[in-house]
């Protein structure tokens, strides 16, 4: 079995998946934001800083009372979300939030992903629900966001975007780029006249078998 990252792994990863977001088209200049559990702690993307320029070092660590190292870069605007996530999910231990287009086109119009391919079943449910809207970087945000996650991996952001929830940061990369390819699927089915849906008995049957699908270890 892996052995759990160190800090300093945690903070070289966090800023790779920043950059990977961007080349893969799911995030655009210094919009979303990625988290990670360290201990007791959360290291969390500062705000502001392009993906580009991001270094492991940059990463700020939120303490439980949500206090920063003192002189250092300012947490993400969104850390309270990242921070009431993990709190309450301690079976994830990364978070991903991005501005992917299609997901992003859904959540604008207040439109869920339904259950138009088998693939929407990796946000945890048979659809990906829309949270309120909130205004970012809020605590009202932060708990319409976990109260519309309640045990799913990933939930599209009403207005904002989606957010993704997972074991670690290669694990919730993967969803947020599969919660974007399922959006622009359904996007695409909407503009010949809508999709023909998967039962609630089939998503019940996929998401059994998703329990048990890949390497665990």
């Amino acid at each position: 079995m892996a052995q759990p990252m160190t800090e300093d792994q945690l903070r070289a990863r966090m800023a790779e998946v920043m950059k990977a977001m961007e080349v893969r088209g799911l995030n655009r200049g210094t919009s979303g934001n990625v988290s990670a559990r360290c201990g007791e702690a959360m290291l969390v993307t500062p705000s502001g800083v392009p993906p580009e320029r991001l270094t492991g070092d940059q990463m700020v660590l939120v303490q439980p009372d949500g206090s920063t190292p003192q002189g250092g870069l300012r947490p993400s605007s969104e850390w309270r979300m990242h921070q009431q996530i993990l709190n309450r999910r301690p079976d994830a231990h990364a978070v991903v939030h991005c501005h992917s287009r299609h997901a992003t086109i859904l959540a604008c119009a207040g439109r869920e992903i339904p259950s138009v391919h088998y693939m929407v079943a990796v946000g945890g449910g048979s659809s990906v629900p829309v949270a309120p809207y909130a205004t970012f970087g809020s605590v009202e945000l932060a708990e319409a966001v976990v109260e519309t996650l309640d045990g799913r991996a990933a939930a599209l952001m009403a207005n904002h975007g989606q957010i993704v929830v997972a074991r670690n940061l290669d694990a919730a990369l993967a969803i947020a780029e599969e919660i974007e390819e399922q959006a622009a699927v359904y996007w695409g089915t909407l503009a010949i006249g809508g999709p023909k849906l998967l039962s609630e008995d089939e998503m019940n049957l996929i998401l059994q078998r998703f329990r048990s699908y890949g390497q665990k270890a």
